[in-house]
């Protein structure tokens, strides 16, 4: 039986423990393709569940990682075949079903994507599940016939990772991009990936009005709580914005106003559960429709076992863009 180094969280009297063991492929969970893992990345839940500063996980013991990509080694599946280049972000990976920070997973295959040709597989995980949820953001947009032509569209938290790849996508489909950032000296970071404006996040983060001057026909929100309200309060007649995260909080303290008076829609964004014939769109439209040159610009490549620290920071909000995780 083959073994392999895997991240473990563990619970017990003292609660959560996560440490490093090696495990073999029997302590894998059921799937009909086994893969070996080359890359994974880091996300803002995986902070949380690394950290255990949020109950992420949903049974132990676990391995975490929201994201992986890698190899088939096995496959029982009829779409997959032993070497075909394989990705795959949330379903229940990392959350109730072992996940990437180990260098092998066993995995259903209706839950794997093939790799887009013209990414490699770091590429993907520099997507992720933050990359994929920006995605997924920018087509409920589309949705809601919020185009480039109706004004400039919102980034929350535009620094993080749902941020700069929503600013990449949105300025390569033609959107007047407005970032918003607690990192004004990131500035620069921001422009060169698309962004026309930049917004303080503190013009945001207060209690506001109900109503405010309409500014933006849409937005894509990661924060939540006081940004969320104060964005949907600001948002255009007929806009959308879409929620993806509570980087501030999970509260939303606001009235029906924008809803009944400027028929503003606030459209929710989970991609864990997402079909799987949208699943692949989405990552069809990001192989064809994202700069990977932008994508390689706001990347950091990093190893696995550097997890304890970058988990502590992005839940920290010091993590710029994404971070890609070398496994095996």
């Amino acid at each position: 039986m083959e073994h392999f180094k895997a991240l473990l969280l563990s619970k017990g009297e003292q609660g959560q423990t996560a440490e490093w063991v090696e495990l073999g492929l029997d302590d894998l969970m059921e799937g009909d393709v086994l893969i070996r893992v080359s890359h994974s990345s880091i996300n803002y839940k995986d902070g949380l569940a690394v950290t255990g500063k949020a109950p992420i996980a949903r049974r132990y013991p676990l391995i975490p990682g929201i994201d992986l990509a890698g190899t088939v080694e096995r496959s029982d599946h009829p779409s997959f075949n032993a070497g075909d280049e394989v990705v795959i972000t949330g379903r229940e990976i990392g959350e109730s079903h072992h996940g990437g920070y180990a260098q092998m997973a066993r995995v259903p295959g209706d839950w794997i994507v093939a790799k887009p040709e013209n990414m490699s597989l770091a590429q993907t995980m520099a997507v992720g599940t933050a990359g994929f949820t920006a995605m997924l953001s920018v087509m409920a947009l589309e949705r809601h016939d919020v185009t480039p032509d109706k004004g400039p569209v919102l980034v929350t938290g535009a620094a993080g990772g749902v941020g700069s790849t929503s600013v990449v996508l949105l300025s390569k489909l033609g959107y007047e991009v407005h970032a918003s950032t607690g990192r004004l000296q990131e500035g620069g970071y921001l422009k060169d990936l698309g962004a026309v404006e930049l917004v303080d996040r503190n013009t945001l983060s207060e209690p506001g009005k109900p109503l405010q001057a309409e500014r933006w026909a849409g937005a894509i929100d990661s924060v939540g709580s006081h940004t969320l309200a104060n964005v949907l309060a600001q948002t255009k007649f007929g806009g959308t914005v879409t929620a993806c995260g509570l980087a501030q909080g999970a509260d939303l303290k606001m009235t029906v106003m924008p809803f009944i008076l400027r028929n503003v829609t606030l459209a929710g964004i989970n991609s864990g559960p997402i079909p799987r014939d949208r699943r692949v769109e989405a990552w069809r439209r990001l192989g064809q429709e994202l700069d990977l040159d932008k994508l390689d610009a706001m990347t950091s490549i990093r190893k696995l076992d550097d997890i304890f620290e970058l988990a502590d920071e992005i839940t920290h909000g010091r993590v710029r863009g994404r971070m890609v995780l070398e496994v095996d």
